[in-house]
């Protein structure tokens, strides 16, 4: 799926969620060594290393204490000495935000898997793999090899998550839902899995129990935001099938389609408290 949000980069950067603080501090009290991390789709290094900082969000994050966070929201890069953090985009990658403990990678689709293997540090090396809101548009039968070559036996940890929504009020979701139904010719078929929470993704690692999700039953966790009205319309456009159906000619996002939008949402200017539903699997692998 290269190049897939390569043109709507802003607009992912600034609608998405920041991912729930509980998240990481489970997943790192998981993994008994902290040494090196794979976030993998990192686009512009959300999970790798949280994004409220960027100039253009819409609306106040919530981060960690200054003393521990040294100013960055919660992200994998608190947890861990070196995040290695890859993407097939180099789009993405611009926009991602320089960290001393994150190193940026372009993997391209054609970089043979010895090599990536090397680029991430070895077999046996990797203490957590994160891919946030990635994953199912990954080729698994290619990726889920490279997880067990990489991870720490025993020890290693994988964990994937997608997330829905928002959820804003009944008028604005009433919408919402019309509009994702105008947009379904637009969908690639890899989607449908994010759209069922990964209930349905294959997911062939050994659960971590303590309620960490595992193959069929991900764990579910509410994301709370606040957001404005265009960056509302941000996270909209950025999804891929509203950027498919633009190349295709199809505006789905019309000028009638967003006025609606606006009355439902109470006027441009009205700051809304959202919140999108996250769903989390959680692995090691299986010896």
């Amino acid at each position: 799926m290269a190049g897939l949000f390569d043109k709507q980069v802003e607009d992912y950067l600034d609608a998405r969620p920041n991912y729930p603080l509980q998240w990481y501090s489970m997943l790192a009290a998981l993994t008994p060594h902290h040494s090196l991390a794979w976030d993998v789709g990192t686009g512009n290094g959300q999970a790798a290393l949280g994004g409220a900082h960027h100039l253009k969000m819409s609306a106040p994050q919530v981060c960690l204490p200054p003393q521990v966070s040294k100013g960055f929201c919660a992200s994998v890069a608190e947890y861990y000495e070196q995040v290695m953090a890859t993407d097939i985009s180099e789009a993405q990658l611009k926009s991602a935000i320089p960290h001393s403990r994150v190193k940026y990678l372009h993997t391209p689709l054609s970089l043979p898997e010895e090599e990536v293997v090397k680029l991430i540090g070895g077999e046996g090396s990797v203490d957590l793999i994160t891919v946030a809101q990635a994953v199912h548009w990954f080729d698994l039968s290619t990726f889920y090899p490279l997880v067990n070559r990489l991870l720490k036996k025993p020890g290693g940890v994988i964990a994937v998550w997608t997330y829905k929504g928002p959820t804003v009020s009944p008028a604005v979701d009433s919408l919402t839902q019309r509009f994702y139904l105008t947009t379904l010719p637009f969908w690639n078929e890899r989607a449908q899995n994010a759209v069922d929470g990964y209930k349905t993704l294959p997911f062939p690692f050994e659960s971590v129990g303590l309620g960490m999700g595992s193959e069929g039953h991900p764990v579910s966790l509410d994301m709370e935001k606040k957001l404005s009205f265009e960056g509302f319309l941000r996270m909209l456009r950025s999804w891929s099938a509203v950027a498919t159906a633009k190349d295709k000619g199809v505006h789905l996002l019309s000028e009638e389609v967003v006025k609606e939008f606006e009355t439902a949402w109470g006027g441009r200017e009205v700051i809304a408290s959202v919140t999108y539903k996250g769903f989390m699997l959680a692995g090691k692998v299986k010896l």
